[in-house]
């Protein structure tokens, strides 16, 4: 695929994040998609996302992935409007993610406790499982005005 003929539209039902704040907006577009109680989360690998050999960086699919899950866990309610820095982070990159692909991920919560929440997820790119990860995220304070991802996600589960 040339650089001119990249398709930067999501899949159907991909909704794009509202999110219009310093690292997280310079690393977008992300899109979501919500069914019940599941989250996904998209990117279309632009060549700003790449390394020179066009293939989506390392650092991009970690920031990828550093995003996903904390979604996911305030998705269904575990941290709903907090933050949630990143304690642990580990991830095997398994194939690449070449410029143009689809990526998607989703996770899944393992455990909650009394201050971290545990997670793991997979990444594919255009349908290939290209990532494996777990994170650990610590339940930190209240985000000033975060409820408004929340609200969004919400909105969407409430239209499906």
């Amino acid at each position: 695929m040339t650089d001119d003929a990249i398709a930067l539209d999501p899949p159907p039902g991909f909704h794009a994040l509202p999110i219009n704040i310093g690292f997280l907006e310079a690393n977008g577009p992300l899109h979501v998609k919500v069914e019940g109680d599941r989250l996904k989360l998209g990117l279309r690998v632009e060549m700003r996302h790449c390394n020179p050999m066009k293939i989506c960086h390392g650092g991009m699919l970690a920031t990828f992935i550093d995003m996903l899950m904390p979604f996911t866990i305030s998705y269904q309610g575990h941290a709903d409007g907090r933050f949630m820095p990143t304690v642990q982070l580990s991830q095997d990159y398994m194939a690449p993610a070449p410029l143009g692909c689809w990526l998607e991920g989703e996770a899944q919560v393992l455990k909650v406790t009394r201050s971290l929440i545990f997670a793991q997820c997979l990444v594919t790119a255009d349908g290939a499982t290209c990532l494996r990860a777990n994170g650990v995220f610590k339940l930190g304070p209240e985000v000033p005005g975060g409820g408004g991802l929340s609200r969004f996600l919400q909105s969407l589960r409430n239209q499906g």
